[in-house]
């Protein structure tokens, strides 16, 4: 009786592990510039159908307004959210103009759960959200301008994911070059998953990388990517978009 426990133990073990290895995951990271494009036109509907063509999982947006007098009192995440058909999950960074401004998930699943992680930044409050779903962990960030800051936020990060058991992928706009101090030192315990060799700001001719997705190299999963593109998006916000498909192995 006790060895038949031991083999059916194994066997959902097994079950549940090839559930998740070899699963297709498709993440994009976006900086939306509040839904303001380079032609100055706070558009929702035209950010919306980038994100509804890549057909992502999940998708880390930088620089949203909630509720600021700047944008009319919309809460700019509710009305992407609307638009996709996805789940949007909120994180103000900083108050701002009558409302606050931060980042933002959305996602084709609902989250398990979430929590924000202050960020260093002395010019502003920076923050990561960390949204778990059923097989992995998405975490969304947009780091300071400082180099200081962003080689103190890699500990908060490394600090905020070394405990959890799940594949982690990071996403944002880390405000640094692949060859700065900070991606550096993040490469100890992250490895890039999006093409750093193509550049992503700003939009209309890009010429520096600063948009990332990242897979945690710290709790055995790895990541086999099959297309890895920085979206060729010229005007709807300041920033293209960056879009990774992968399988997660074991």
């Amino acid at each position: 009786m006790y060895m038949k426990k031991i083999l059916l133990i194994s066997a959902l073990c097994l079950l549940c592990s090839v559930s998740l290895w070899g699963q297709q995951v498709r993440l994009v990271s976006y900086n939306v510039h509040n839904c303001i494009g380079m032609d100055n036109v706070r558009d929702y509907q035209r950010i919306a159908n980038i994100i509804r063509q890549t057909e992502a999982d999940v998708v880390a947006l930088q620089e949203l307004d909630s509720v600021t007098r700047r944008n009319g009192g919309v809460y700019a995440l509710a009305e992407l959210e609307k638009l996709t058909g996805l789940y949007g999950t909120f994180a103000a960074a900083i108050p701002y103009d009558g409302g606050s401004y931060g980042i933002g998930i959305l996602s084709k699943e609902k989250p398990l759960s979430c929590q924000t992680v202050p960020m260093p930044g002395r010019e502003e409050k920076r923050t990561m959200l960390i949204a778990e779903f059923k097989d992995y962990v998405f975490c969304a960030t947009h780091q300071s301008l400082t180099p200081a800051d962003q080689l103190a936020s890699v500990e908060v990060i490394v600090k905020a994911v070394k405990n959890i058991h799940k594949p982690v992928f990071l996403a944002g706009d880390m405000n640094s070059a692949p060859g700065d101090a900070p991606q550096q030192k993040l490469g100890e315990h992250f490895t890039a998953l999006t093409d750093t060799l193509l550049h992503s700001y700003p939009a209309d001719k890009p010429t520096v990388c600063l948009d990332y997705i990242y897979g945690y190299k710290g709790n055995g999963y790895t990541f086999n990517v099959s297309r890895k593109q920085v979206i060729p998006e010229k005007e709807a916000s300041d920033h293209r978009p960056v879009e990774v498909s992968l399988k997660i192995e074991k």
